[in-house]
């Protein structure tokens, strides 16, 4: 096979779109016959760089056209496959796509960028509602070849390397950017990416001048790691003859039989040692859409409250958020449970904070329920992390005796470091009425979003006020104590309305309709069931 990568040459300079977007399309002009595969680099249809929306996708809709009609034509006048990336129109706007034609010319497939920059979906607005659902990686077979594809910040998120490395790919299809880093730290991600997924990777970026020492770099590597070429920070064409069919093999570790490196690796793989990854996870607290039912101590009708079985309960149901309890044990473990007191929820007896995790643990906090759950143990905090850590949004109430009890610093720290462990802090917030410890959660965990509680009828004129002074991104209301001009007021000043709480379905609509953004219940299916239709209801009269 024969591949050619197209280097043009990039700007920020506006006035040259015309003439850069013209470069490229001498450049398909020059490829040839003998060309089996054309690779160009990511956003052909905005050859400069373009700081706002409007005008970028002025750009992308005057010149996408022509740079697909002239791709389509190239590959069928080369007899040749080729990949260029472009801004694709889609029922969400538009998308950072890369398209696939075959030596006819048609177009028969194309692959939707996996890992879009920040920028890209805050500032441009692309589409980005499918980077959020679980999907394999995009696999385009072609003339008995598979192609897998990277492009740009994508190249960024090794983890899925291995990913990709299981979809046995000949070739990887890199359409690119990246303008800040080296052509040495280039040259080494690119190497390190072919050799671990087993496949000549084969990319296409630009150029920011013949003496940048950033951006560039388009070349073409072999599965063992050696570059076949590297265009650096030329704006031109290079080619590369290879096999598609040669892989690199290597012994699996010493005197053992040869294969693929991911294979080697995967035969070691201890999946639960990295973050939480795969299709159960959910999108983050500052992503998840309102509005949302958050399951009050889980889902506390049909299991034990804030035990596994009701927590589990509402997750597999979709809940968007849980909320749970946390109290000290007398040697420093942190346990969910909503009293104090053990009578209620237990066969115990006296204060949790006054027992130690052992003691604790020979108590039955299941049979209360019912004989279903006889034999159920106090849950650790960290039991709650381990087990649904990214799967679910959690609303953390650290519990006090009141507003004047200074909190253990050291507690609050352990709670701290067992969200970051678990890498939990974009699906935790802590919620808590005490003053104090808004104050010590700001200081010891900025990044921690801080959920302000309700001192019911004090906080009519000043629950606002109070949430702004402790930075807090959200308010908890308790019914009855709040009204439309309270909930407006904290809209307007960027802070989200939860409410406690509701069972009843007819009081759960008026709550949304009053603007109420998260509403807390223990009867979760119920009134999540009424929230969405009512939150449809909303969306099509607006």
């Amino acid at each position: 096979m024969k591949a050619c990568i197209i280097q043009p040459p990039y700007s920020v300079d506006q006035s040259r779109l015309e003439e850069y977007f013209q470069w490229e399309l001498d450049a398909m002009d020059k490829c040839d016959e003998s060309m089996d595969l054309i690779v160009l680099p990511e956003s052909c249809d905005v050859p400069c760089y373009v700081p706002d929306k409007e005008g970028c996708f002025a750009v992308a809709k005057r010149f996408g056209p022509v740079l697909q009609e002239k791709a389509a034509q190239t590959a069928k006048r080369c007899d040749a496959i080729l990949f260029c990336n472009m801004h694709r129109p889609c029922e969400g706007g538009l998308r950072n796509s890369t398209l696939a034609f075959d030596r006819s010319g048609q177009l028969v497939g194309w692959y939707d960028k996996q890992h879009l920059t920040p920028g890209e979906v805050s500032d441009y607005q692309l589409d980005s509602d499918y980077t959020f659902e679980y999907s394999a990686p995009t696999v385009l077979e072609i003339d008995g070849l598979r192609y897998g594809f990277l492009t740009c910040y994508d190249f960024y998120f090794y983890e899925n390397f291995a990913n990709l490395a299981r979809n046995d790919l000949d070739i990887i299809i890199g359409c690119s950017h990246q303008r800040t880093d080296t052509l040495e730290t280039l040259e080494m991600i690119d190497r390190f990416c072919a050799y671990n997924i087993n496949a000549y990777l084969v990319r296409a970026s630009v150029s920011l001048g013949e003496d940048s020492p950033v951006g560039g770099g388009s070349m073409i590597v072999a599965p063992d790691g050696k570059v076949l070429a590297n265009l650096k920070s030329q704006a031109g064409m290079a080619v590369a003859t290879f096999d598609p069919h040669k892989k690199h093999f290597k012994p699996a570790g010493f005197g053992g039989r040869t294969m693929a490196h991911h294979e080697y690796i995967e035969r070691g793989r201890r999946p639960w040692k990295y973050r939480p990854a795969g299709s159960a996870i959910v999108k983050h607290d500052e992503l998840a859409p309102y509005p949302r039912v958050c399951a009050h101590r889980g889902f506390n009708t049909v299991a034990p409250e804030n035990s596994l079985p009701a927590f589990g309960a509402a997750v597999a149901l979709g809940a968007e958020e849980i909320e749970f309890d946390l109290w000290p044990t007398k040697d420093g473990e942190i346990v969910s449970i909503h009293d104090d007191n053990l009578e209620r929820v237990s066969t115990g007896s006296g204060l949790v904070y006054e027992h130690t995790y052992d003691e604790l643990m020979q108590y039955d906090f299941g049979v209360k329920t019912g004989e279903a759950y006889r034999g159920l143990k106090i849950l650790k905090f960290e039991e709650i992390l381990k087990k649904f850590s990214s799967h679910v949004i959690m609303n953390i109430h650290v519990k006090t005796l009141d507003n004047e009890v200074e909190f253990d610093d050291a507690l609050l720290q352990k709670i701290v470091d067992l969200i970051r462990k678990y890498d939990c802090v974009k699906y935790s917030y802590f919620m808590t009425s005490n003053d104090r410890l808004l104050d010590k959660m700001r200081s010891v965990a900025p990044d921690i979003a801080r959920c302000a509680g309700s001192h019911m009828e004090e906080d009519f004129g000043t629950f606002v006020e109070r949430a702004l002074r402790y930075d807090c991104k959200k308010i908890q209301l308790f019914k009855p104590y709040f009204d439309q001009d309270l909930i407006d007021r904290a809209h307007a000043n960027g802070i989200v309305c939860n409410v406690f709480w509701s069972d009843d379905e007819q009081e759960a609509r008026q709550m949304i309709r009053m603007g109420i953004d998260t509403i807390l219940t223990n009867d979760y299916q119920r009134i999540s069931l009424a929230v969405r239709d009512e939150a449809q209801k909303t969306r099509s009269q607006g």
